[in-house]
């Protein structure tokens, strides 16, 4: 491990001298003192809200708004990056953020986007065989009034302290400011170069702990359904000590162990907090939303339930004890695990004040709980599911379901979401779709034959992914992006000898199964024809399209604003501009056009200020008043109107955060994708003359 020390010392503002007083360890919350405002963790806040209550940009002049600086990340790193995800923090006017192909930390000057200190780790094969690389999500800040300290995780699985000031490892913090986080993790991964865990989140910090998920190799086909377990673990903040675990899949004795039958807990692995990890500060509670245990679709080396797998789980953040917890999905057989932030809101139930947790999920539904008891806030009711007949699997009969709020995204793929601009269409698309099976949600998987290719579904790319949503802590309202078109399709086969000791694979009838590495957590439809099913070699079974369109139909992409108050459906809105070979297509030109269709992307999260919802644009398009590009929009938080949108010239990738330096607001939005590699786009108003 060869480290790159900081190139120079930060030097802070000095309209931000003094800003920091915490009155306790932790973070300081978004406010505006002497002209700063921060964005002190991942979400904005341990609550996960995303939600900044500056209002110097507002509807009346976002759509003014011009690039203040910008920040090109190619140079950290051994080449260009080309999914930047990461969101910046900001702290007393500092920017502090991972960026490049190394994962590096750097920090910026506020107003100006200058580097003032950069480190990094040479990890050689350790990062070379990282499931997770590239610059992650995010980093994460903690002081204790005089103390400031910047924590990430490499590529290859290490937490950082740094200085905040100077960027050097603090010395009292693990071994020179390293803590290895593949030891002392309760199970052998063996070769620590190539035994398979790594995180792309930004580490939780409340007060004097840091709580640190697990993530795996992206795709279908794992080697062995026996993978690391993805347990959860606490640090001491100053020490690096490990705190606490939090076993994911139980050990033999400790609660849910039972729910793993023939003793498949023993044997099976995954189950990790990929997303963030959530924090009630006065409840002391941590909010870990799992995910599911290998494999992604098939699971009949673990029957049962498998907890806590698919499971939103209350930890004590002292101890890491469960206090409660709710398993979404039994026995997940849909890679429909658990992706975004859980979203801990104050509302009002039924004219009571209620603390609730919220989640949003890839299957369109948002749950709310009780975030101190787990209790549902509405009844959520097991329902009776279809069963499958894959050789070996295990079914669970019933599924939760939520009462309210309504489901906010597509829930399956059926017949009446199939395209239908015109009759032809819609007759070409029963044909196409007469090989396959569709249904709604939990529509089990099958094995993929010549007469039935394999299930048409939106369920590892649909819904909300990665980015999560936001809320405003004061309406209760959540607004929250949804992929519409995101669909793929999915069969099972044996796999070739030596590739895995699942016995089904994700495969496509008449076709070599290989191993699949995706490009992200549900990978969104960005063409115009998506693959018919992963790792097809597009070729064989038909494309999932109608004369060059998707096959399903408009909205692609939505915001939804969720009023947790009452469980309702505020306003629905298509996020994004119809894409071209929508817009430009000849029936569509012969119909006069269509409303604004979104986009389809799983990339997209939204940033909530005292007036306004906004996110950019995933994909390019031109039109006549622009050239080929993408738009940052703004909504009316309270109607869902657009009134304002501005020019990027990269299409968002990571999620947009705000602060104030100066008395100045500024807006950072990360892009990349396509041939624009990672850079941020830091946006303010005009400055006056």
């Amino acid at each position: 491990m060869k480290i790159i020390l900081p190139i120079a010392a930060a030097l802070l503002l000095t309209t931000a001298a003094g800003a920091q007083t915490p009155g306790k360890e932790g973070v300081a919350a978004a406010r505006t003192t002497n002209g700063v405002a921060n964005w002190t963790t991942y979400n904005a806040d341990l609550k996960g809200s995303r939600y900044s209550p500056l209002d110097q940009i507002n509807p009346g002049n976002f759509k003014d708004l011009e690039i203040a600086w910008r920040f090109k990340t190619d140079i950290l790193g051994s080449r260009p990056e080309y999914k930047l995800e990461s969101t910046p923090l900001a702290v007393d006017g500092v920017i502090y953020t991972t960026g490049g192909t190394r994962r590096a930390v750097v920090a910026l000057n506020g107003a100006t986007g200058e580097l003032l200190w950069q480190y990094a780790v040479h990890e050689g094969k350790r990062s070379a065989e990282s499931p997770r690389a590239l610059s992650g999500r995010g980093l994460s800040y903690w002081t204790d009034g005089t103390r400031r300290r910047i924590l990430y995780v490499t590529i290859g699985y290490r937490l950082v302290s740094l200085d905040a000031d100077t960027g050097r490892p603090d010395p009292e913090f693990g071994t020179n400011g390293v803590v290895d986080l593949k030891t002392d993790y309760d199970q052998d991964l063996g070769d620590l170069d190539t035994g398979e865990v790594g995180v792309h989140s930004a580490p939780a910090v409340s007060g004097n702990t840091i709580i640190i998920g697990a993530a795996f190799r992206e795709g279908f086909t794992p080697k062995t359904h026996n993978n690391t377990k993805g347990y959860v673990r606490a640090f001491d903040v100053r020490t690096g000590k490990r705190m606490w675990t939090f076993h994911t899949v139980p050990k033999k004795g400790e609660f849910g162990y039972e729910t793993w039958l023939n003793n498949s807990a023993d044997v099976n692995g995954n189950t990790g907090v990929w997303t963030q990890v959530s924090v009630d500060e006065d409840l002391g509670l941590a909010y870990l939303a799992v995910e599911s245990p290998t494999s992604d679709f098939f699971g009949g080396k673990r029957p049962g339930p498998n907890l806590f797998g698919n499971s939103l789980v209350a930890v004590d953040l002292k101890t890491g004890e469960r206090r409660w917890h709710f398993q979404l999905i039994h026995h997940e057989i849909w890679d429909l695990d658990n992706s975004s932030a859980p979203l801990l809101m104050d509302v009002t139930v039924d004219g009571k004040p209620r603390k609730v947790v919220g989640l949003p999920s890839k299957q369109g539904f948002f749950y709310v709980f009780d975030r101190a008891t787990g209790q549902p806030v509405w009844p959520i009711k097991e329902t009776k599911v279809a069963k499958g007949n894959v050789p070996g699997e295990w079914y669970s009969p019933t599924q939760p379901i939520p009462s309210k709020p309504p489901v906010y995204a597509r829930n399956g793929v059926e017949e009446k979401d199939l395209i239908d601009f015109t009759p032809d269409m819609k007759k070409k698309a029963l044909e196409l779709t007469s090989k396959y099976v569709l249904g709604p949600v939990y529509t089990p998987p099958i094995v993929s034959t010549p007469e039935k290719f394999g299930v048409i579904n939106n369920w590892a790319q649909g819904g909300t992914n990665w980015p999560g949503g936001s809320f405003d802590p004061e309406s209760g309202i959540a607004y929250v992006y949804a992929c519409g078109a995101c669909i793929s399709s999915t069969g099972l086969l044996p796999p070739p000898a030596g590739l895995s000791d699942i016995p089904l694979v994700v495969g496509v009838a008449g076709q070599p199964v290989v191993m699949i590495k995706g490009p992200g957590e549900g990978a969104g439809a960005d063409s115009p024809a998506p693959a018919a099913a992963p790792g097809s070699g597009n070729a064989g079974p038909p494309r999932l399209a109608v004369d060059g369109l998707p096959l399903v139909k408009p909205p692609y992409g939505t915001i939804s604003a969720i009023d947790v108050n009452n469980g309702t459906i505020k306003w629905q809105v298509a996020h994004g501009e119809t894409p071209d070979f929508v817009r430009n297509h000849p029936v569509i030109k012969a119909m006069g056009g269509i409303p604004r269709t979104g986009q389809s992307t799983y990339q997209i999260g939204t940033l909530v200020t005292k007036n306004l919802v906004i996110a950019g644009e995933n994909q390019f398009t031109r039109t006549e008043d622009r050239p080929r590009g993408a738009m940052l929009r703004a909504y009316d938080k309270q109607t869902g109107k657009e009134v304002g949108a501005v020019f990027m010239p990269s299409t968002q990738s990571g999620s947009p955060m705000t602060y104030m330096v100066n008395g100045k607001q500024y807006i950072i939005v990360p892009t990349s994708g396509g041939n624009a590699s990672g850079e941020f786009l830091a946006y303010a108003l005009p400055s006056k003359r």
